[in-house]
């Protein structure tokens, strides 16, 4: 064994030593009520890595009764008091970025170059929202017709259920928790079952960082539709938050609709990516590595559809694939490893039907295309040409390392293959016309676009989509708004 593959594992030890035991309920870490535990694997190795209480419907009814009982007193502290906490939350993580990174790469398998970007991007979140949480305000004014004053104030909507996806384990998170907590509300967070050791790190660092008992609480478990149906029908519960995909979007939506909770829904993707005949080309593949690779391809925001002007097409498509074969994969602890492993293997073997779906309608496989005959559940990076208006992909939402390319005539056959989607989360563009990108901004049927640009989150942006990729936003200054009521009073003239 390596000297270097010794530190490796020895660090691993260490940080998986540190997690606690249990889900957090009322400031208390303690095992589910049945006792059930479920294994957390490595998706690189298919080793296990740990075991984690595997939480029921009695363990998410506990959880939002201690939200609730803690619901009145974190909603009357001071805006400054909960800003403190959320930057001293922020500056531990930030303190402790190699071991959250090492644990993001070892539960989801991404390098360890993108975890540490993960890191830096989800702490934001809890810088951001500690300055917002000082900045909720209202609306003072005489009525128009002069007879009273017009009062509009916020206040926090109560106890919130957040359920995280898997592929960004810290940032999902902190997006969702640093928000509800700057506004004054409680929390039930529910990490994806495949990733939930990142969280239980969090949660760990913002209880040192002084959240009260009750105020979050964390729920890890393999029983996704026993433990949510209680927790969602339970009378506290006042908003629910999830991430994932349309489908569960549509199930959960559902199954709030009862109680009439508020809801936020970041759902799925199928993002266009344009390169338009005047774009500078070496930019545009640039741009393209970075929203289709990125997160190992596993991202709502990635590029699935490459829309190329024909005149520019056969050339990106080429320079793409070359920038493709140069790609490392393994796992991403490994130095140099810009490919880690696809989450698990129903993943795998969606990548691959989708892959074998468009090259039997005549698509052609220029890099890639497999799945790789090892331990993991890795699969090639892909880069397809000619593939035909039938196939699933353009369809359907990859999420994997799978870029396929489709020529287009004009500005006009762009956009319209580009809304041609139940989807509407985001998409890219590539022009050096001015009046073209204002066009885009204006008729593109998505909630972002990123212009001249693969990559377009930010925590002081609101990120969400239209159509079948949901509802709200989060980021912002319209991220704290999704966890505020709003009140107003009118107080008649003397």
């Amino acid at each position: 064994m390596s000297t270097n593959t010794t530190t490796s594992t020895s660090l691993e030890t260490k940080v998986l030593g540190r997690l606690p035991d249990g889900l957090l309920v009322d400031g208390s870490w303690r095992p589910a009520a049945d006792g059930s535990t479920f294994t957390v694997s490595d998706p690189a190795t298919g080793q296990p890595l740990a075991r984690v209480a595997d939480a029921g419907a009695s363990d998410g009814v506990a959880a939002v009764d201690a939200a609730a009982r803690a619901a009145d007193s974190w909603a009357g502290t001071a805006p400054r008091e909960r800003a403190e906490i959320l930057r001293r939350a922020y500056e531990l993580i930030m303190a402790q970025r190699e071991e959250f990174a090492l644990l993001i790469t070892m539960e989801m398998g991404k390098s360890l170059e993108e975890s540490r970007s993960e890191v830096t991007y989800g702490a934001e979140f809890l810088r951001w929202f500690s300055e917002e949480a000082v900045r909720i305000s209202g609306r003072y004014g005489t009525s128009p017709e002069g007879n009273g004053t017009i009062l509009v104030s916020h206040r926090p909507v109560g106890p919130c259920f957040l359920i995280t996806p898997w592929n960004f384990p810290l940032a999902m998170a902190t997006r969702k928790v640093a928000p509800a907590l700057a506004a004054g509300c409680t929390v039930v967070l529910k990490p994806a079952e495949s990733t939930p050791l990142t969280t239980q790190l969090f949660a760990s660092v913002l209880l040192e960082a002084g959240v009260p008992a009750g105020v979050l609480n964390v729920l890890t478990s393999s029983r996704a539709a026993e433990l949510s149906e209680p927790i969602i029908q339970h009378p506290e519960l006042r908003k629910l938050s999830f991430t994932g995909s349309t489908p569960v979007g549509r199930h959960l939506l559902a199954q709030a609709a009862p109680q009439v909770l508020r809801t936020s829904m970041e759902l799925g993707g199928n993002a266009p990516f344009l390169v338009f005949d005047d774009a500078d080309v070496d930019s545009a593949v640039e741009g393209a590595m970075r929203a289709k690779f990125r997160n190992i391809g596993q991202a709502c925001t990635a590029a699935n559809r490459f829309l190329v002007h024909a005149d520019l097409a056969d050339d990106f498509a080429e320079r793409m694939a070359e920038r493709v074969r140069s790609l490392r994969i393994g796992r991403g602890t490994e130095p140099g490893v810009t490919i880690g492993p696809l989450i698990d293997r129903k993943a795998l073997a969606s990548n691959t039907a989708l892959v074998q779906d468009a090259v039997a309608g005549g698509a052609t496989v220029l890099t890639g295309g497999r799945a790789l005959d090892q331990p993991g559940t890795f699969f090639e990076p892909t880069v397809l040409t000619d593939v035909p208006s039938t196939a699933r992909l353009l369809d359907e939402e990859i999420f994997g390392p799978v870029a396929a390319i489709v020529p287009f005539a004009d500005e006009e056959s762009a956009i319209e293959i580009a809304n041609r989607s139940e989807y509407g989360l985001a998409a890219y563009a590539y022009t050096q016309d001015l009046s073209r990108a204002h066009r885009l901004v204006r008729r593109l049927a998505v909630g972002m676009i990123g212009l001249n640009s693969g990559v377009l989150s930010n925590a002081a942006a609101p990120f969400g989509g239209v159509k079948h990729s949901g509802l709200g936003r989060e980021g912002g200054a319209e991220g704290i708004h999704e966890y505020l009521e709003t009140v107003y009073a009118f107080v008649a003239s003397d």
